[in-house]
């Protein structure tokens, strides 16, 4: 059975390490990130079980970090934990606000912080629903945990971007989508890209699908779907 996974977001190197050690104590696989802009990367590149994150990180907060993983369609339920020395009520709605599941303050006992994440894996495995994580549309078949494609049974190796387009489109069969709505929900409104970028994503995707890259479909002038 695969370990679950935790981000650690935090840019102090001994506090990162402390919670490192504990939690893969307790058997989880940890990936760490300093920055909040290295944070979304690694949630990119791999999708965590849970997020550990900082509040207080240079450049982009833990806030901003918060809300753009909930903006993102794969990323919006893993839960979010946030760990800071802010301990004012005001910190602690506002975490809660932008989609936090709970809020631990510095400094923590190790043994709390471990109960807290099982307690919010737990929550999140009550609530899971199984159909997000699975999607099968004719002989394609997506797995979102194990980030798989496969196509009359056999594995398509995808880029992070190709497998984000194609689960997008597939999650809503029949609908419509803008290059431009194509490119918030894979990358975020301010990710510099054009039009045409999203073209080769998508010739690329059908390549890799072979016959099965007939259900992208083009809308002439509008932007692209996946057939019904």
């Amino acid at each position: 059975m695969a370990k679950e996974t935790i981000l650690v977001v935090e840019d102090e190197d001994e506090i990162r390490e402390l919670i490192r050690y504990n939690l893969a104590k307790e058997g989880y696989e940890v990936v760490e990130a300093s920055t909040g802009e290295q944070a979304l990367t690694k949630a990119h590149e791999q999708l965590p079980t849970l997020v550990l994150l900082d509040l207080m990180l240079p450049e982009l907060d833990g806030l901003e970090v918060c809300r753009r993983l909930k903006r993102d369609y794969l990323a919006q339920h893993v839960p979010i934990v946030m760990l800071t020395a802010k301990g004012e009520e005001s910190d602690v709605v506002a975490g809660l606000e932008v989609g936090a599941d709970d809020y631990i303050t510095k400094p923590f006992s190790p043994r709390v912080l471990t109960a807290r994440v099982r307690a919010v894996l737990r929550r999140g495995s009550r609530t899971k629903v199984n159909e997000t994580d699975m999607i099968r549309a004719h002989d394609l078949v997506i797995h979102l945990g194990r980030h798989e494609v496969l196509v009359d049974g056999e594995p398509v190796p995808l880029t992070n971007t190709e497998f984000r387009v194609l689960v997008y489109l597939a999650r809503r069969p029949g609908w419509v989508f803008t290059r431009y709505q194509i490119v918030d929900a894979v990358h975020g409104e301010d990710y510099p890209v054009t039009e045409r970028s999203v073209d080769v994503q998508i010739v690329g995707l059908r390549k890799k699908l072979g016959d099965a890259g007939q259900y992208i479909e083009t809308v002439r002038g509008v932007g692209y779907r996946f057939k019904e």
